[in-house]
């Protein structure tokens, strides 16, 4: 597809980026804003799955109510 990167030229891309960086406290900056990119990006698509009513607060209870854990049988027990 035109346009796109592939994960190598981005990964590259990422490397230079960083090789250019002078002090920890660059790439912690850094860091924290790849994060905020990712939080923004996860904020608005939960925006739009609340919009279009596919997201909703008893979904939200019924996720905070499961139970996601493995259980472990424990040999003599």
């Amino acid at each position: 597809m035109e346009g796109e990167m592939t994960l190598h030229e981005a990964r590259m891309g990422l490397l230079r980026v960083v090789g250019q960086m002078k002090s920890v406290a660059q790439i912690q900056e850094l860091r924290q804003i790849v994060s905020n990119y990712y939080a923004q990006k996860a904020t608005a698509e939960m925006d739009q799955l609340w919009e279009s009513g596919e997201w909703s607060a008893e979904k939200n209870e019924a996720l905070l109510n499961e139970h996601l854990r493995t259980p472990y049988r424990y040999a003599g027990l």
